[in-house]
């Protein structure tokens, strides 16, 4: 059975790493004390990927961009996604909406959350509307609440297009 829309969750966590800059939804935020990772790190783009993968029903992020292929080593996350997105729209879907909730006791991302919102629907070649971004702490609980790192987890409804929507 055909449905027109399918939703996904994605989630996606790092440690900070004091030596590298912070890149949170394609903005650099500062030069020093990003995430840890294999790529850039950016674990909204991370999350957002894995939503769209889990809406269609795909791989994870890791199965197509192992952290053990060094051809993914620095790599933009944004530049990732976006070839996520290109093989998800070639399958009928457009995206509805994403949603993203960024969980982090710092830094404050309350001036940085247009600039991501905007960079994201550029990369997905949608309206900046469709693109939310919202920001929480974890109440000083948990690692998140000890400072030792970023959670994010993100929502995207894809809607079926053309032929796959009849």
């Amino acid at each position: 059975m055909s449905v027109p829309f399918r939703i996904g969750l994605g989630f996606d966590i790092h440690p900070f790493d004091k030596t590298r800059p912070l890149v949170l939804g394609g903005v650099k935020i500062r030069d020093r004390g990003g995430l840890a990772g294999h790529s850039d790190a950016d674990a909204v783009m991370h999350a957002i990927t894995d939503a769209l993968l889990g809406a269609t029903g795909g791989p994870d992020i890791g199965e197509i961009f192992p952290d053990t292929d060094d051809t993914y080593k620095d790599a933009d996350s944004g530049g990732l996604l976006k070839k996520v997105w290109e093989d998800v729209a070639k399958q009928g879907w457009e995206i509805g909406n994403i949603d993203v909730v960024v969980i982090a006791e710092s830094p404050k991302l309350a001036p940085f959350k247009k600039q991501m919102s905007e960079g994201i629907a550029k990369t997905l070649n949608i309206d900046a509307s469709q693109v939310n971004i919202k920001a929480t702490t974890s109440e000083g609980m948990g690692f998140i609440g000890r400072g030792e790192g970023i959670g994010v987890i993100a929502n995207a409804l894809l809607v079926a297009v053309g032929e796959k929507r009849a």
